[in-house]
Order: structure tokens, then sequence, then C-alpha cells
């Protein structure tokens, strides 16, 4: 009998080492062809529908919506579009040859087959077709089976440094759910926090005995009111962005105000967007300033500076604060440059984004000014040098050829990694840019 072939989750670029089931688009027992979608799964970049390279009956699924699997793991079963339905279950695969053949479980209950200890451990649940997600296991003939807990449930445990074989499972067969990691976590803080207050922390009576202590800010809040966001996807990937951009990076920051009436003239005049001109002035003094399109390179202890530029720019989604890549910033014209900002928002706000469009930048642009307010110090897009802050435009008092007169003022702030260049190259970079947004006829001298 044909055995069915399973389809792993593939390495999907840039580091990348796993992904989340967001929703499934096949069911068990349903026929599949050869490049078609069967599931859409989340990364740290985007959201994107992955197709099957095989064609065939669904035998198997692994991964309920909301779990993570990573890179090289079992996502689908597919077997012979003839399969009767006797092979939907991982435990029919695994006796179809009496080898013992792990397919989806961390180990059986006896020694395993050479070619089977090779196989890489998998992770997740497979869906039988008459029933919901179960948790995956694998059987031998004669023994019993071997449940299989969720990846969620290790990496739940990983991040409160407990051992799973230390936590007693309420599930099947003692299976180690998520709560029982939660409860394990709560008894552990419970037992740090008595740990801490029996080392000194009160006071003694004469004798030895211990006074009750008194605490001296009682709290407002139970735990049931508490709410957990998980990070994960793109929120995890931009934690982790922001977490390495603040703690490696010793970066600075610059601003100055800029008279912007002429900037919202050019607007109107040509019916670009702002953003589309604040892009083609950060190409602009980026070809004047080449040493901000630039990177560290921490290992080699080298600077490098990059001969293209790859323009990112800050869009707030549903699922958080993304940065859209516009490749080869630097060839395109402001026109252009409108169009393809005016793609990727729309495709950022669809969520339809692939991790390249997400990755490979070299300078962000950041318009913090949609969200009313003036000036920020933002946070380096790691491993970039520099990003330019733009603030509101409002109509200010302003001293204007000689008199006070009402003006579109915006601030605009450089940050930036102080290893790339000096104060004076960064506040040059600033310096031009203002130039640009008060006298955008200065842009024709690089045109």
């Amino acid at each position: 009998m044909t055995q069915a072939r399973e389809f792993p989750l593939p390495d999907l670029g840039e580091g990348l080492t796993g992904a989340e089931i967001v929703r499934w688009l096949v069911e068990v027992g349903d026929m599949v062809t050869v490049d078609q979608p069967v599931v859409e799964v989340e990364t740290a970049k985007a959201s994107v529908e992955l197709p099957c390279p095989y064609a065939g009956r669904v035998a198997a699924r692994y991964g309920a919506p909301g779990e993570e699997i990573p890179v090289g793991a079992p996502l689908l079963a597919v077997g012979p579009p003839d399969d009767g339905g006797d092979r939907t279950h991982p435990d029919a695969m695994a006796q179809a040859d009496g080898s013992g053949r792990v397919l989806v479980g961390y180990g059986t209950t006896t020694a395993t087959t050479t070619a089977s200890r090779r196989r890489r451990p998998a992770h997740g649940t497979a869906t039988a077709p008459d029933g919901p997600a179960a948790t995956a296991r694998t059987t031998r003939p004669g023994t019993d089976p071997v449940p299989v807990i969720s990846p969620l449930v290790r990496r739940l445990a990983r991040e409160h440094e407990l051992a799973l074989q230390d936590i007693t499972g309420s599930g099947p067969n003692g299976l180690v759910l998520r709560a029982d990691v939660e409860r394990a976590a709560r008894a552990g803080r419970a037992a740090g926090a008595a740990r801490r207050d029996g080392e000194g922390h009160g006071s003694h009576a004469p004798g030895g005995a211990r006074r009750p202590r008194t605490p001296l800010i009682r709290p407002t809040a139970t735990p049931a009111e508490e709410t957990r966001v998980p990070l994960r996807g793109a929120l995890a990937a931009m934690a982790d962005k922001l977490t390495r951009g603040r703690t490696e990076t010793p970066d600075a920051t610059c601003w100055v105000d800029a008279d912007a009436t002429a900037l919202m003239a050019a607007r109107h005049r040509t019916g670009l967007p702002l953003l589309a001109l604040l892009a083609r002035i950060c190409v602009g003094a980026l070809a004047r300033h080449p040493e901000l399109n630039a990177t560290v390179d921490t290992e080699a202890r080298e600077i490098v500076r990059l001969p293209a530029v790859h323009l990112g720019f800050a869009a707030h989604t549903d699922r958080g604060l993304l940065v859209p890549v516009v490749r080869d910033a630097h060839t395109l014209t402001a026109r252009r440059l409108g169009e393809e900002l005016a793609r990727l928002a729309a495709e950022a706000r669809a969520g339809s984004l692939t991790p390249a469009d997400l990755t490979g930048g070299t300078f962000t642009l950041n318009n913090y000014g949609v969200f009313g307010v003036d000036g920020a110090t933002p946070i380096l897009n790691h491993p970039e040098g520099a990003m330019l802050g733009v603030g509101r435009i409002v109509r200010k008092p302003w001293c204007h050829e000689g008199e006070l007169a009402l003006r579109d003022v915006v601030q605009l702030s450089l940050t930036f990694d102080h290893r790339l260049c000096d104060g004076g190259a960064a506040g040059g970079f600033l310096r031009y840019v203002a130039d640009c947004v008060e006298q955008p006829i200065t842009l024709l001298a690089d045109v």
C-alpha cells in the first residue's frame, strides 16, 4: 500500500524558524491538487497561504489554528486518491509497514528504527475525518499510545523555565495541558514569594518568633482581572526588533522645526501623497549622506555602507505596527514612490504582504504625525542605522520674510546609530531634509 506523503512547513526565508496556523483551507478527506493552497499561516513577517506540493486525498492535518509549527515539522499528510480512509489517522500510517515509523510523535514506547530516529520530531495535532483535532500520537502494534505534548505547551513551559516531566498532566493518559503548565507556574511564583518573605524581609519578635509583615500597599486587582496578550507573529517580530534596536544600538536623536507651507502647496499642485514627497526627500538626502544608509557588522567590527536604498515606512494595521519596504527607492520618481507606498500600505492592511515585503530595509520613514503628535524619539528598526520621523503639520505663528505669519509647521527628527556618523553628518542630513520641506524645488538639484 502506498504511504501518505507529508508536506512539512517550508523555510519561508529571512531566518524564520516557525509559523502559526491561522486557518485550514482543506478538510481531512478532501482531494487536493498540486499547488492548491491548503493552509494559511502567520509568520513573524506576514500571513501567507501555503500551496501543497502533492496531489491526492488529505490524510491528516497537523496543528490547530493558533498553534505554532516549527520549520520542517509536518503540516499535512496526503494519501493516494483511492485511499479508503484507513490512513487518515497517524496511528494507521505508523502501523502501515510494522516498522514503528514515527510520523508526528516524539517517540514510541519501544526502540525505534534507525530511519525513524533520523526523522525530525514533528509537532502538532492531527484531525481525523470524523472528529475534531486530537492530540497526535504514535503506536506500535501491541503497545499503548503515547500522547504528544502540544508545541504551545512546550513553549509555555520553556518560558516559565519548567520541566515538563515534573508537571502532573490532567489530560488523557496524563497528557500535560496548557492549564497544567499555568498552574505549575502559579505555584512556582507563590513558592518563590513565600521563600523571599522568609529570608529576612520581616521583623523578628523577641525569642526569634517572626511577626507577621503588614503590606504597605494592598493589591487592587485580582489575577482574574489580568489580560495577557501573547507575543506571536508580527507582534513578536516587532518586539524582538525593537528590543535589539534599543539594547544593541547607541542611538541619538536630533530634531528641527521646518516651514512646510511650500511642501503642502506642492502636494496640492501635483496631487501626490505627502508620504511620497517625504520619501523622495529621504532618497535625495541619503544620496548626499550615504553614511546613514548603512548598518554595523558587530562581529566584523565594520560599518557596511549599502549601495541601494530600500526604504521602509511605518504602517499601522490591525495586526500591529508593520514596516513594508519599497525596493530600490533611489531609482523611483516621486510618483512611482507614491504608487508603491499605496500598494504596500493596502496589502499591509489586508494582511497579504509577503515576508520579502517586510525585510531588507536600509532606512525607515516614520510619519507619526498621523497620530496627531508633534514629535517622538522612535527606536531604530534593527539592523538599520537611521530613521526619519515626521510629526503633524499644524498652523503656527512663524517668522516669514521678516514678518509674523501663520504657516504650516512640522517637526522633523532623525534617530541614528552614533557609530555610523557624528552629530555633524546627522545634522547635515536633517538640515537638507528641512530645506527640501521648506523649498521643494531644492530636490531639482539632484534629479
